[in-house]
């Protein structure tokens, strides 16, 4: 049965709520330190620039994060579990065309996981200027950024507990402040209506462009969605009421502040409205919390990084990682070679872009594309489950819309930075399309037989004394879907390489399922004593640990007395537990022109990346290495007679 619905989903409780607001909406909770200072920017502080970004905030807070991933994505869950991947695997058997938007937005989403904290660590440490204009922030910030990566590998468990008040005084904070300023000018409150932001979209000069900084306020949304499965979709839409109250309450306070200054015609000077609308004496303390909220944010989106990139390996849409799980809390992972990948990343990101502002083009474009995957998801999973056509159809036009003409504004900023992320972007896709090809064009080229022949063989080859043994216990991974069939190159393996005794055959087989959490498994006695296949059936987020599987199958398959696995060796009979080895086939590309010239580009791409990027097989179903035993198998095998046709023997 689904484990995820009855242990990972949380009911609505105060705990739960407390949870969701630390580990959830740190990205789009850290968003006013910096969104109405990307918007007025250079320009001269005028009403209707003000009102009309406030407008626009309040509205795109509304369509795009409220009523889109609030009431709408998050009912798209996955056995409890959200995520564009999640989404994806619900869709991905009746539309094969989802998988490249479900690449696209997940490669986008991965691009946002090194804008990120270089954006929020930094938005919160140029705090520090309006104490000391001369303050170097960089190494601070990337001070920062590299312990933040470096703690990943022992766990957040214990921190993470802190996440849930660090981040309700952090929202407290906000909507303090902006009250403060709130009561200078109540007639703020004016910009809700949407003709505002119509008039600074359409007649403001320049106005349309100014969506860019205007998405900035709605990039964590995709979050609310991701994180569906640690906190439920109750405390998710309960939390969310007191944080987006918060949120605008500050960006509101900081309108009516800009309005102040805006009386006098003033320029913003690279002065951040956030900071400006706090007392002098609350500087120190009020940095403080913004930047362990910008650390939060960055660690919630790290975490949820692995996560993804776990979720494509199980997929078969990313290369075979190294994955630990460095506490026994569900879901917390460290993924070394990403880790140290995002690190990289950030460092780079900050040492190019210098400050948080000029990050904003490549941030927004990012998470822009992700968004619109997720739309293109989205339909079609309401499409499925058969909801009124025409509402989605109505769905799709509207949000295509919007979210087209934030990823407009943002390529306007294309040469500012924004091309860092499409080349981010770019890179993971490619591989992601290179493993799913890859994946394709071997399974295209695996050829199966009748396993009921070959069982015939294997009972006769196991009685065979005038062959050596060669394992009690001789286990294959096979991707046969059921069991009357077999890979050819097991049964060549088996009998004609060179041939292999054992007392049992043991064929396991791993389905991946679209749920996340399933762990079942089915036996089947092939051949009574001689031959069993074992087929497990686990969940796209189930971490696939086949030794530990395997054994605990085994013994409770010997404790109902199903098998005897103890030693059949003459001396050791009825003494010992028999000798397990396992047999793992990898493939290699021969020179070989049965594929096409893009097979064979595909395949050696594929080959290159998996020598560089790509754990073993073995290691990747956590195999014990010393009873393991690799094989390599061609792709295609050769036919010769084709390549030497006047082939003659001289007489």
């Amino acid at each position: 049965m689904e484990q995820a619905h009855a242990s990972h989903v949380q009911r609505l409780s105060f705990a739960g709520l407390l949870v969701t607001v630390g580990i959830i909406f740190g990205d789009i909770g850290t968003s006013p330190l910096y969104v109405l200072k990307a918007i007025v920017g250079d320009k001269p502080i005028q009403k209707n620039l003000i009102l009309g970004a406030l407008s626009c905030i309040f509205w795109t807070l509304t369509l795009q994060t409220t009523i889109k991933y609030v009431i709408l994505t998050l009912r798209a869950d996955n056995n409890g579990e959200g995520g564009i991947l999640s989404l994806y695997a619900l869709v991905r058997k009746k539309s094969k065309w989802v998988v490249v938007p479900a690449m696209l937005g997940a490669c986008a989403l991965l691009a946002d996981s090194i804008i990120t904290p270089p954006i929020s660590v930094s938005s919160a440490i140029e705090g520090l200027k309006v104490v000391n204009p001369d303050i170097p922030t960089i190494p601070i910030v990337i001070g920062i950024i590299t312990v933040l990566f470096i703690i990943q590998q022992f766990g957040t468990n214990t921190v993470g507990r802190m996440f849930g008040p660090a981040m309700l005084i952090w929202f407290s904070m906000l909507a303090a402040l902006g009250f403060m300023q709130i009561g200078k000018h109540v007639d703020i409150f004016l910009a809700i209506h949407p003709i505002y932001a119509y008039e600074l979209l359409f007649n403001y000069p320049n106005g349309f462009w100014l969506l860019g900084a205007v998405f900035l306020c709605t990039t964590g949304a995709e979050a609310l969605y991701s994180d569906l499965g640690h906190c439920g979709r109750s405390n998710i839409r309960v939390s969310w009421i007191f944080v987006k109250t918060c949120l605008l309450i500050n960006y509101f306070g900081q309108g009516a502040w800009l309005l102040q200054e805006g009386e006098l015609g003033h320029l913003l000077n690279n002065r951040n409205p956030f900071y400006e609308i706090m007392p002098r004496s609350f500087l120190p303390l009020g940095i403080t919390i913004a930047t362990l909220a910008a650390i939060i944010a960055s660690q919630a989106l790290i975490s949820g990084t692995f996560t993804l990139v776990s979720e494509a390996m199980k997929l078969n849409l990313w290369p075979k990682m190294k994955v630990n799980y460095p506490t026994e809390a569900r879901g917390q992972m460290y993924i070394a070679a990403m880790n140290w990948l995002l690190w990289l990343g950030c460092v780079f990101v900050v040492t190019y872009f210098k400050e948080s502002g000029n990050m904003e083009a490549a941030y927004g474009l990012s998470i822009t594309l992700t968004m619109l995957m997720t739309t293109l998801l989205l339909a079609q999973y309401l499409y499925l489950k058969k909801w009124n056509l025409f509402f989605v159809l109505t769905l799709l036009i509207v949000y295509l819309s919007i979210e087209s003409s934030f990823l407009a504004a943002n390529l306007l900023k294309f040469s500012e930075g924004g091309w860092i992320t499409l080349l981010i972007s770019g890179a993971l896709f490619f591989i992601m399309w290179i493993w799913y090809k890859a994946r394709m064009i071997k399974d295209k080229f695996t050829e199966f037989e009748p396993f009921e022949p070959i069982l015939k063989k294997l009972r006769e080859l196991s009685s065979d004394f005038t062959i050596a043994k060669y394992a009690t216990n001789l286990v294959y991974m096979s991707a046969a879907p059921d069991a009357s069939k077999i890979e050819k190159k097991i049964s060549y393996s088996i009998l004609q390489k060179q041939p292999k005794r054992a007392d049992i055959y043991w064929i396991i087989h791993v389905e991946v399922l679209d749920t996340p959490y399933t762990t079942e498994y089915e036996v089947q006695k092939l051949v009574e004593d001689d031959v069993y296949r074992i087929t497990f059936y686990l969940g796209f987020r189930v971490e696939q640990r086949i030794n530990i599987l395997f054994r605990k199958v085994v013994e409770e398959l010997q404790k109902n007395d199903e098998v005897n696995i103890m030693s059949r060796y003459h001396s050791l009979k009825d003494y010992v537990a028999g000798d397990f080895k396992f047999v793992v086939l990898e493939r290699y590309l021969p020179d070989e022109k049965t594929l096409t010239s893009l097979e064979r580009f595909v395949m050696r791409t594929y080959f290159f990346l998996s020598h560089y990027l790509s754990i073993s097989e073995g290691k990747s179903f956590g195999l014990d290495t010393s009873s393991l035993i690799v094989e390599k198998v061609p792709l295609v095998l050769p036919q010769t007679q084709d390549f030497y046709p006047n082939l003659k023997r001289r007489l």
